[in-house]
C-alpha cells in the first residue's frame, strides 16, 4: 500500500457515503496510519505481532473471536 494511501481512500469513503465513525483493522503500519481518518485502530497480530502496529492500536487482538467482543462491547 502507498503510504498515506489508507487514510485517502477511508477519507473518501467517509464523506460519499456520510459515515460518521469508521474502524481500521490491520496488521501493518500503512493500516495504522489511517487513524485519523478512522475513529480507532483494532491491531492485529495473528500472523505477526508488530510493536508499531501495538503501540498505535486502540486494541490489539491476536484472533478474529476477541475482536467480535471488542465490537459487541463497544457499540450503541
Amino acid at each position: 500500500s502507498a503510504d498515506q494511501g489508507k487514510p485517502k481512500a477511508l477519507t473518501m469513503i467517509k464523506e460519499k457515503y456520510g459515515y460518521k465513525t469508521m474502524v481500521m483493522v490491520g496488521d501493518g503500519a500503512t493500516d495504522a496510519q489511517a487513524k485519523p481518518p478512522a475513529d480507532a485502530f483494532v491491531g492485529f497480530g495473528g500472523v505477526v505481532a508488530r510493536a508499531a502496529v501495538k503501540e498505535k492500536a486502540c486494541w490489539f487482538v491476536h484472533d478474529f473471536e476477541t475482536m467480535i467482543d471488542i465490537v459487541n462491547k463497544n457499540s450503541n
